[in-house]
């Protein structure tokens, strides 16, 4: 049933903004249809106009409380690792109600922005030393609160590296096997608002999750019919980790490894070589973009994603996925960038 119907001076329609348009929304609040509708006009929305909200396919919304920390430094004196290491601190100083503060800020400051989708990229599992996974029913509380719609993109995160294991406060991000993962992606699934909340599988970095682990939460991921996310070549340390452990790159190794890329999302690929972009773009793989983070690339002196890389993704005819990885300010920044 129609509960209102609205009418903005113009509307974007996907290619243009049109007078006339009219947008009749139901009980629950979504848009039951649009266009030259005959239904009478409720709210007049005079000197407006009205387009699709955002969606922020990248946020790590926790460090929104990082903001101004980590990020000044001698000139020549920062870089990612520095910044990672202001992360860690952040981590290590969480509790439930701290965290809740910072997701709350980050996901209303986003839907202020016109952002009503946000894919979290969520990693920060655990409150306390044991597995209790505290942060993550926080994460689905702070979305249904704000009234944002939110994809829990759920980080499998292993080793602090490719061997080592992890330390400090890593051990926050870890996931009890590849099992406990499952289970407790179960578990999520039936603690999300169905209407507003869905879930997707994230492998962390091919430094994060040894390389067979990747493939079975692929693999399962593309039998659940779930979204796949990971972070790729974001950093030359990353490379050079990959390159030392299995002989080739992350993304060759990704693409020799799993049977398909269709429902895969490559986070960052700052890095990445413009042939196996195009293998990925050819098998069915899409980009995004998390402008925070791309963006300590120009602190380390190198310009972002190179023009060959952008050139090869156009070239695909592959849109882009916006994210704000650590701030929601950020992410209009990153539509500019590009």
């Amino acid at each position: 049933m129609t509960a209102r119907v609205i009418e903005a001076d113009l509307t974007w329609t996907g290619a243009r903004f049109e007078p006339g348009i009219r947008i009749a929304i139901d009980e629950r609040g979504g848009m039951a249809s649009v266009g030259r509708l005959e239904s009478p006009v409720a709210e007049r929305l005079h000197r407006r106009a009205l387009l699709p909200g955002f969606v922020n396919a990248h946020s790590h919304g926790f460090q929104r409380a990082l903001r101004g920390r980590g990020e000044r430094f001698p000139r020549g004196a920062g870089s990612f690792w520095t910044w990672r290491e202001a992360m860690y601190e952040l981590v290590a100083s969480l509790d439930v109600e701290a965290a809740r503060g910072a997701y709350v800020r980050a996901f209303s400051e986003m839907r202020d922005a016109g952002i009503t989708t946000v894919g979290e990229f969520h990693y920060l599992h655990h409150a306390g030393d044991g597995p209790d996974y505290a942060f993550d029913r926080v994460v689905l509380e702070a979305a249904r609160a704000v009234g944002i719609r939110l994809a829990l993109l759920n980080v499998f995160y292993a080793t602090g590296g490719i061997g080592p294991e992890l330390a400090g406060a890593q051990r926050r991000f870890r996931s009890e096997g590849l099992a406990g993962y499952w289970a407790q992606l179960d578990r999520l699934n039936g603690m999300r608002d169905p209407a507003l909340q869905s879930l997707g599988v994230v492998a962390h970095s091919i430094r994060a999750v040894p390389l067979g682990d990747i493939a079975e939460l692929h693999a399962e991921a593309a039998r659940r019919r779930l979204p796949f996310h990971m972070h790729v070549e974001e950093q030359p340390g990353e490379i050079e980790e990959s390159v030392a452990a299995y002989g080739r790159r992350p993304m060759a190794a990704l693409l020799d490894t799993l049977t398909t890329t269709g429902n895969f999302t490559a986070v960052h690929c700052t890095h990445t070589d413009p042939a196996d972009m195009g293998r990925f773009l050819a098998a069915g793989g899409t980009v995004t973009n998390g402008s925070l983070t791309d963006l300590t690339a120009r602190i380390e002196g190198y310009d972002g994603m190179s023009a060959g890389l952008a050139a090869t993704i156009a070239n695909f005819g592959t849109i882009i996925g916006q994210g704000s990885a650590a701030t929601a300010v950020r992410l209009g920044l990153g539509f500019r960038l590009f």
